[in-house]
């Protein structure tokens, strides 16, 4: 049974990969939101297998949380947004997507050659993903640095807080309750937050392309 687990787990793991990869290669808003809510319900997944195999009841209260959070209430905040903004629905990427996908496979090399020795040092049942794990926060990152709008760099953030909750899975079978409680509720100020910020980049510019920042000039 803890075989089919943790191959499981590893399934999961593969599916977060390709999320990650389809999310850095989305043109639609609405399908990054879409994509964003199915890479939280693989997090829940994840976290409810490694709770069952552990039999830590602090994981299944994370799941719990995680999907309330990320699957339920900040998709919705998301869709909220982007219709009281009336946003553009393509996204607008620095880099082409064929290079983007190019320098994500890199990246996703440098995490597995980066992850391996912390691994062998790890006694969680999830250990052999994190690698992907490590892969799933650079991919997400590089969606914040090569997106131009606030909408993607925002679900770019979120989704790499996803990829490290899945990492501190991945090493220690989960984070402390205290910590994941604050990590719930860093995520919705700062969504609150960011959703202010981006209507008065609207308000102020008619669009959200964040480069419009750069021409705020002092008094």
């Amino acid at each position: 049974m803890t075989h089919f687990a943790v191959q499981l787990i590893n399934m999961l793991a593969a599916t977060l990969l390709m999320l990650n990869f389809a999310m850095l290669s989305q043109r639609r808003i609405l399908s990054l939101i879409r994509l964003y809510t199915l890479h939280g319900a693989t997090l829940v997944t994840s976290a409810l297998v490694v709770a069952f195999i552990t039999h830590d009841n602090d994981l299944y209260f994370s799941a719990a949380l995680t999907l309330l959070l990320k699957v339920i209430f900040i998709p919705w905040i998301l869709h909220r947004l982007i219709l009281r903004l009336d946003v553009k629905w393509d996204v607008e990427p620095l880099i082409n997507i064929p290079t983007t996908m190019l320098i994500g496979i890199v990246l996703v090399i440098i995490a597995f050659n980066l992850a391996l020795p912390i691994a062998r040092l790890s006694s969680s049942v999830a250990r052999g993903t994190l690698g992907i794990a490590l892969a799933c926060i650079l991919l997400s990152l590089m969606m914040m640095i090569t997106r131009s709008k606030a909408v993607p760099q925002v679900i770019g953030f979120l989704a790499m807080e996803n990829s490290l909750f899945f990492a501190a899975t991945a090493a220690t079978n989960g984070m402390p309750m205290i910590v994941e409680l604050g990590i719930a509720l860093d995520i919705l100020v700062g969504i609150l937050i960011l959703g202010v910020f981006m209507f008065q980049i609207r308000e102020q510019f008619d669009n959200l392309d964040i480069h419009n920042l750069e021409s705020l000039k002092e008094d």
